[in-house]
């Protein structure tokens, strides 16, 4: 087990609360997000971060806040904060060390969850080499942690190495379901919510990632790239072994909590991911590029059925929109949207009330 020394944390959370209350209060004047006329479902968008890159924003289970991962002013990679749903009370609550990514509550608000490096080094990695074309880089070492809401009394989940992220939680707060590559392949395990009883969902070859359970727990929706030709299995594995994963084709699965009755949901030949379901549990709301030309396009939200018919697109902002969740009572859509940017790749947090 791994633990934070509480005068390290809290010297780094006062300089974070530092830098954000600056942000906030030069952004005071301006908390309405633009909206498209055609975004039907979205009504009274608001800009909860003002600067940097930040994204993958998720309630709490009472949806009186939300966790998320940034990079801005002297975090020069992404780190975990959380922060009211109103756009108050911004707080760092991961080391400042390394990198962290899927950041999640669990559902009794007791503790916190997430993804880091800082173990391997309190550096940031070094990014992917571009030069390849567009990849994700697998940092091998990510591990899973947990920790109280303010950060403290950090522990570590996995200890296996390789690549371990992409949690998420079931709402009963019994199981966990990540990413892994411990057995050579990137596939989709499940845990206790205390990291023990490890069980493997996935064995097809390619990536299986980004899972999310759907409201009652039965279900579990995720991105998929299962590469089919001699071609494109060489790349698949030739990349895996540096580390890397080509996003450029994704496609939305959906299975049963126990990785039985796997099938494919949509066909779109485009990047699709970050899908979670409706409260409701009978859609599932996603980012796509579908329709896209040139480098990775414009990443639109769109919902569909767990069939994979009746798809809606949801959002009408050029760039990136990605990342949604709802709220537990299904009133508030949260995503990440490059909208209202001030400059390049800056990527801030919405939310909206959500219009069925």
């Amino acid at each position: 087990m791994y633990r934070v020394k509480k005068s390290f944390f809290a010297s780094k959370l006062a300089v974070g609360l530092v830098m954000i209350a600056v942000s906030l209060a030069a952004a005071a004047q301006n908390t309405t997000g633009p909206q498209h006329s055609d975004e039907k479902h979205l009504r009274k968008v608001r800009q909860l971060t003002f600067g940097g890159q930040n994204a993958e924003a998720y309630f709490s289970a009472d949806g009186k806040k939300l966790i998320f991962q940034s990079s801005h002013g002297d975090y020069h990679c992404d780190q975990v904060f959380t922060v009211n749903v109103d756009g108050s009370d911004v707080r760092l609550v991961s080391t400042g060390k390394g990198r962290t990514t899927c950041s999640y509550f669990y559902p009794d608000g007791k503790k916190i969850l997430y993804s880091s490096t800082h173990l391997g080094s309190p550096d940031c990695p070094p990014r992917p080499d571009y030069s390849k074309g567009y990849v994700w880089a697998l940092y091998p070492s990510y591990d899973i942690f947990i920790a109280n809401p303010d950060g403290t009394g950090l522990k570590q989940l996995t200890t296996t190495p390789g690549y371990d992220a992409e949690a998420t939680i079931s709402t009963d707060g019994s199981k966990i379901v990540f990413t892994s590559v411990r057995n050579g392949d990137l596939d989709i395990y499940t845990m206790n919510a205390d990291g023990s009883h490890i069980k493997q969902l996935t064995r097809e070859l390619g990536y299986d990632g980004g899972p999310f359970f759907s409201p009652d727990g039965k279900w579990i929706v995720y991105r998929a790239y299962h590469p089919k030709t001699d071609q494109e299995i060489s790349e698949y594995k030739q990349l895996l072994k540096q580390d890397l994963i080509r996003p450029t084709y994704l496609e939305l699965w959906i299975m049963k909590a126990d990785g039985s009755h796997k099938r494919q949901i949509t066909n779109l030949g485009a990047a699709s991911f970050g899908p979670a379901f409706f409260p409701d549990g009978q859609r599932i709301i996603f980012s796509s590029n579908v329709g896209s030309t040139g480098g990775m396009g414009n990443f639109e939200l769109y919902a569909v059925n767990r069939e994979g018919k009746g798809l809606e697109r949801i959002t009408f902002s050029d760039g990136f929109d990605g990342f949604p969740m709802f709220s537990p009572d299904g009133k508030n859509l949260v995503w990440a949207s490059n909208r209202n940017a001030k400059s390049p790749h800056e990527t801030n947090i919405f939310i909206a009330d959500w219009v069925p």
